[in-house]
């Protein structure tokens, strides 16, 4: 089942090529691999880090005829890696189980098998959901019982930069009805009245914990809410728990935690420190998880954000089969690569529209 060192050692070194899946015959189920990188279409820059490339594992799970598309994206930051990728994937052994409707079962056994690795868990969860829905032949948002007209608009993201390539970032996302804007620097007050002398659209802000003081933060809060910003995004440190709490009982707009909230075990905790939480399948191991954490979200009477990391249309059309349960959509991801790899989720004037196609509603470019 392992695959031969050299074979994984010549796919990693190509690691945009189209080819060189790694294979596993696993009983009734089969399971390929392979890595690509995603091409940013600008430099992508946060309060932490700049980058221009997201590396990517692309999965396939075949059983009886049927195949689901899976993926893992890994910005570098979260600390996995296409390597701890395939690390993790050649310990994945689904010979144990005879249907992929044994969903709750096999998910376990997969969390269950290393801790962390939520990436590379979330490309089986994906597959197995595209799998099953493809079975059905019904879109998983039906499956579930959701209406994808109560999907929200998602935001386009503007990336911390100088005053004119915020202004052509704004101008190329002229349709859209929200902009998630990316805070935390010095810079943050240059950025949002350079936005707002081209346009009045609202304005999410993320600041990827970049605030390190509660006073500055609940000034930053009132201003920002001044100029139709109508959400803070992780305003300051996860570990600062009193400090975000402070400031959600304080600001005259929503907070929502982010790096602050990975999976479903830390939603309770977050109550009270934040007004809601963002959920994104790459922290939470995908689809399974991500619908558990909006349900208690909303019994907890929390405002529901569905974000996404840098992915390819494969895993954006994943999370917005879910999106129907969000007060707000961040699934911008594929619009920011200029090498996408699958036909999924549309946007039009900003707002998201679902194929309908089985399972999470994506064909390969192509086919």
């Amino acid at each position: 089942m392992i695959a031969k060192k050299e074979t994984f050692i010549s796919v990693m070194h190509n690691a945009s090529a189209p080819t060189n899946w790694i294979h596993h015959h696993q009983g009734k189920f089969q399971i390929r691999y392979r890595p690509y990188t995603l091409q940013m279409n600008h430099v992508f820059t946060v309060a932490s880090f700049s980058r221009t490339t997201t590396p990517v594992v692309l999965l396939e799970l075949d059983f009886e005829g049927f195949t689901g598309y899976g993926e893992a994206a890994m910005p570098p930051y979260l600390g996995e890696s296409q390597e701890s990728v395939f690390g993790f994937l050649q310990q994945v052994d689904l010979s144990r189980f005879s249907s992929p409707f044994e969903t709750a079962d096999i998910l376990a056994y997969v969390d269950a098998l290393a801790p962390n690795n939520t990436a590379a868990k979330a490309a089986i969860d994906i597959a197995l959901h595209d799998l099953i829905g493809k079975i059905m032949q019904q879109p998983f948002y039906k499956v579930w019982g959701l209406d994808s007209q109560k999907i929200p608009p998602t935001s386009f993201t503007i990336g911390i930069d100088t005053e004119a390539m915020i202004r052509q970032k704004v101008a190329e996302a002229g349709t859209y009805r929200m902009l998630k804007v990316k805070l935390g620097l010095e810079t943050d007050k240059m950025i949002i009245e350079t936005i707002r002398s081209v346009t009045d659209v609202p304005l999410c802000a993320d600041v990827n914990q970049g605030w390190k003081d509660k006073y500055l933060a609940l000034d930053m809060a009132g201003w920002l809410a001044e100029r139709n910003v109508v959400f803070l995004e992780q305003p300051m440190p996860k570990d600062q728990a009193e400090d975000n709490a402070w400031l959600t009982a304080r600001s005259p707009i929503p907070t929502i935690a982010d790096e602050a909230c990975q999976r479903l075990a830390d939603v309770p905790a977050l109550r009270g420190i934040y007004s809601g939480i963002n959920i994104k399948l790459m922290k939470c191991t995908g689809m399974r998880e991500a619908k558990q954490m909006a349900e208690l979200a909303r019994a907890l009477d929390m405002k529901v954000m569905l974000g996404c990391m840098t992915e390819t249309s494969c895993a954006i059309s994943a999370a917005a089969q879910l999106a129907p349960l969000a007060d707000w959509a961040d699934l911008d991801g594929a619009l920011l690569i200029g090498n996408d790899l699958f036909d999924g989720m549309k946007v039009h004037d900003g707002l998201c529209h679902l194929p309908e196609r089985p399972g999470i509603g994506v064909i390969k470019k192509g086919d």
